[in-house]
């Protein structure tokens, strides 16, 4: 999302780098570019002159800390401005902000415009709910979308099986018969909500997670259904779903939402689309809310808590490690990780072991957004093409391998390699490619399993530096790197020609 506005803010602080002094002149000329910058990326006017107002007021005449550079005290200086943008000063935790009630349930209303993603938002809450182990139930209380009834039941189908991961379950409530009552008589959503309220109670759910209609456009008839549910049933948390996507329409809509409803915080849905970002960054200012969800992807495991802290090292290219970690703990356990630590540690990785470390990383995210919360790599992948999909080439040629094969790679001869191409329908070259990768996976792997905590941070970080085109080539993920192609030199017999014509 913010990559066009992170390289601006890069461009921008690097002009400060070398000087022994912030002054007023050189910040006032970097933030100018860090203004007109938060401007193309669609954030609210007002928001951005008081952002710029209070970054010069803290960095204008600051002596440079003799361990640091001009540029990178103002990138601290920045930072904590937008966090303290996209947070208000106030504490946002892990959770989302989510305060959960004993004895349950916890009500959860959901409200939002037609096309903001609401109804498979619920579905997404349901689902992090669960890995959480709670208990928790979805009711249709969108009866103007028909479709939506029927939506929302096929999600709490795919959140409840048994293979999605969680402890926790998921229970489903509608009245189908209600959406023919819609709009006839008054009070049949209110009504879908008392019963799902009294149904969750029954079950002993901790959270009951209400998808209540939504309209093209905010009206009076959509606020006056909203204020009743409201008072029916006394929601712990009311949250707005807004699409990224729509820009300062997006914070408009906020706005309105929260002078009619006392919204508790707003979740952004298509944060993995290519949007400009403004919404992320003004919602809370101008409404006074905080984004408490993001969602980052199609399926159902794609919602996380908004944590500013991160969305600004990821702005100024500084990674994001702790998402990182994260995403990686909740695919892998400890014991796996220690085990798999054990192997490396002795080099005994084998093939299988990088299998399960393929299927873990898909789970994960993209390559290239899982790569882009690197320290110093966001720059480099910029232009590089990582096909995801190469990743599905790989499976199939380790499982084209005998398990002798995959628990020794130096079995794999020409003839071996010939025939693991044919049976996975890649080519030899892909194959020795493949293995290739592996071993520099396997040595980095050992030589990092003996290393400190910050010996392995510089080693990360100076990934940024080496041909990643290369290194990703070799591994077998099929990553290119889109540049022109060089003007060729001319050859001999036409320097000749062009000698002759000059005599």
């Amino acid at each position: 999302m913010f990559d066009n506005l992170s390289d601006k803010f890069s461009e921008a602080l690097r002009k400060l780098s070398g000087r022994g002094r912030i002054s007023e002149s050189n910040v006032a000329e970097a933030m100018g570019e860090v203004k007109n910058a938060l401007l193309e990326a669609d954030v609210h006017y007002h928001v951005v002159q008081q952002f710029i107002a209070s970054c010069m007021e803290k960095a204008q005449g600051q002596e440079v800390i003799r361990s640091l550079k001009p540029g990178q005290l103002m990138i601290k200086i920045v930072h904590d401005e937008l966090v303290s943008l996209m947070s208000g000063g106030e504490e946002i935790d892990g959770s989302g902000g989510i305060m959960y009630i004993s004895p349950g349930p916890t009500v959860i209303m959901m409200c939002g415009l037609q096309g903001s993603g609401k109804t498979t938002t619920c579905g997404k809450l349901a689902a992090y709910m669960k890995k959480r182990n709670r208990k928790v139930m979805l009711a249709a209380a969108d009866l103007q979308r028909p479709a939506a009834v029927h939506q929302l039941e096929v999600l709490s189908q795919q959140v409840a099986d048994p293979e999605t991961p969680g402890g926790g379950k998921v229970y489903f409530h509608s009245e189908p018969e209600k959406v023919a009552e819609y709009g006839k008589a008054v009070g049949a959503a209110v009504t879908v909500c008392r019963n799902a309220y009294d149904r969750a109670k029954q079950f002993g759910c901790d959270v009951l997670i209400l998808d209540t209609a939504g309209r093209l456009h905010i009206n009076e008839e959509l606020m006056d259904e909203l204020r009743r549910i409201e008072r029916a049933v006394k929601p712990q948390h009311i949250f707005l779903v807004i699409d990224a996507m729509t820009g300062q329409d997006a914070v408009n809509s906020a706005k309105a939402f929260n002078e009619q409803l006392e919204l508790d915080g707003v979740i952004l849905t298509k944060f993995d689309s290519d949007t400009r970002g403004g919404a992320a960054l003004s919602v809370r200012q101008v409404t006074g809310k905080p984004v408490r969800f993001i969602g980052v992807g199609e399926k159902l495991d794609a919602l996380e808590p908004f944590h500013p802290e991160r969305i600004a090292s990821r702005i100024l290219g500084m990674g994001d490690v702790v998402s990182l970690v994260e995403k990686a703990q909740e695919q892998v356990s400890r014991e796996e990780a220690e085990a798999l630590q054990e192997k490396m540690s002795r080099g005994k990785l084998t093939m299988d072991d990088f299998l399960n470390q393929l299927k873990s990383i898909r789970k994960m995210g993209s390559m290239k957004s899982l790569m882009g919360m690197l320290p110093g790599i966001g720059k480099q992948i910029k232009d590089l093409d990582l096909d995801d999909r190469q990743l599905n080439r790989t499976e199939a040629m380790i499982q084209s391998m005998t398990p002798k094969e995959r628990g020794d790679v130096e079995l794999l001869d020409n003839s071996r390699r010939r025939r693991i191409a044919r049976g996975s329908g890649t080519h030899q070259n892909d194959v020795s490619q493949l293995v290739k990768g592996f071993n520099m996976v396997s040595n980095l792997s050992r030589q990092m399993s003996q290393m400190g905590m910050m010996q392995r941070m510089k080693t990360l970080t100076g990934l940024g530096n080496m041909d990643l085109a290369g290194a990703m080539s070799s591994g077998g993920l099929g990553a290119t790197k889109t540049k022109p192609a060089a003007p060729q030199k001319p050859g001999l017999k036409a320097k000749q020609r062009k000698k002759r014509k000059s005599r």
